[in-house]
């Protein structure tokens, strides 16, 4: 098994008990979907913590919850599914090991969205290159990435195509986010830094690097980003001043280790994944800009310290 993944792969076939509508220990006090390869499950999670539906997974490190309910998520690194929780159907799958050109290569993804116009954005890993694909799987469009460290697991994170058009792209081992145009050259590039530390092996709070593993664009133009096992979040601007830090024991009682997804809200809190972060911390947590905790989940006994990637689907109205 490696050792440098996000989280451990557990196989895709794993077979989970039946806990529906089971009570969290933890309840998340909003609705959650949040997937843990080391525990194989994907999940939504009602308010009061019951779970409304899960599926087995492997590899993880993207999900979505599309308008129409169905969730969007991955069973290994390069299986792609939609599933309606309501009735458990498949209703559309995309397979990157063997598709577009890709036969004999070794791909990964780490990272997709379903687009406005129905067609779905992928990023490969290995290829190393953005795709979009049609419903039956048909090449739309694809955009070569810029990659100064190549391989197949850390080329990429999480991308997102932009409105504008554009698409913004963790590059997880080059330590870097990009945003390409819609041709694929590079209009904005920014390193994460290390802040004088020399880089430290591992996933826990003890590591250090510059595994970058999302960015987000907000409004006013500035970019958010999960600096992995930097243990932070960086607000950053357009010219790459930072103008918010959130740093690994700026939480009272909270140590961040491996900081993941990021979800800013209209209000100007911000949720945010802390993988590999041990049962005595919190795996997702929403803060203020003064760092105040206001809502933290922690489940141990369905979920474990490999909680990659969630997402809370009321926030968006708050």
């Amino acid at each position: 098994m490696r050792t440098d993944l996000c989280f451990y792969a557990v196989a895709a076939a794993a077979v989970l008990t039946p806990i529906a509508h089971a009570a969290s220990p933890a309840a998340p006090g909003r609705p959650l979907l949040a997937a843990d390869a080391s525990a194989g499950r994907i999940a939504l999670l009602a308010a009061d913590g019951a779970i409304e539906w899960e599926h087995p997974i492997g590899a993880i490190h993207d999900l979505q919850l599309l308008p129409n309910g169905n969730v969007l998520f991955q069973t290994s690194w390069t299986r792609i599914v939609e599933i309606d929780p309501a009735t458990g159907d498949v209703v559309w799958e995309y397979d990157s090991a063997s598709s577009n050109g890709n036969s004999g290569k070794r791909v990964e993804v780490h990272s997709f969205q379903r687009l406005p116009n129905g067609d779905t954005m992928i990023a490969e890993s290995g290829p190393a290159r953005l795709i979009e694909v049609g419903p039956r799987g048909e090449l739309r469009r694809q955009i070569p990435l810029k990659v100064d460290h190549p391989d197949p697991h850390h080329d990429t994170r999480l991308a997102r195509r932009l409105p504008n058009g554009h698409y913004l792209v963790a590059h997880e081992g080059d330590g870097a986010v990009r945003e390409y145009d819609a041709q694929g050259a590079v209009v904005w590039e920014y390193a994460v830094p290390l802040f004088g530390k020399a880089p430290r092996g591992g996933h826990d709070a003890s590591a250090w690097g510059a595994a970058v593993f999302a960015a987000e664009r907000l409004p006013n133009g500035n970019t958010l980003i999960a600096t992995g096992n930097g243990h932070s979040v960086l607000e950053v601007t357009p010219e790459k001043e930072i103008v918010w830090r959130l740093k690994q024991d700026d939480l009272p009682g909270i140590t961040l280790a491996w900081v993941t997804t990021l979800q800013p809200l209209p209000n100007g809190n911000l949720i945010l994944g802390n993988c590999h972060a041990g049962a005595d911390n919190p795996q997702i947590i929403e803060v203020t800009r003064d760092k105040q905790v206001v809502w933290q989940f922690k489940d141990f006994e369905r979920f474990g310290d490999a909680l990659s990637n969630s997402y809370a689907p009321a926030a968006e109205d708050e």
